[in-house]
């Protein structure tokens, strides 16, 4: 789904302009990376976590010059689905 598949579904379900939604939802994913850059983690209850995990520092490979190279510890962004959420998510996964 994209955001603007988002934003359309926003729209026919409240009734509210496309342009506004769109407005909202941009502002909410600016706010959810702000507070991420800011090492601020974002709670929603009933949803999930956008948190920051930090990853150590380690060895890689550069193969095409088959040389070693330290890859320096660093964070990134991450969700961590609420436990309402990802029992949604089960329910819908066939049966093999």
């Amino acid at each position: 789904m994209t955001k603007a598949e988002i934003v359309a579904n926003i729209s026919e379900k409240s009734g509210i302009e496309k342009a506004d939604v769109l407005r909202v939802v941009e502002d909410f994913m600016k706010e959810v990376k702000g507070a991420l850059e800011s090492d601020k983690n974002v709670y929603l209850r009933g949803f999930g976590s956008f948190i920051i995990k930090t990853r150590a520092e380690k060895t890689g490979r550069n193969i095409s010059k088959n040389t070693t190279i330290k890859i320096p510890a660093h964070n990134i962004p991450s969700f961590k689905p609420a436990k309402v959420f990802s029992e949604g998510v089960k329910k819908n996964v066939p049966v093999k």
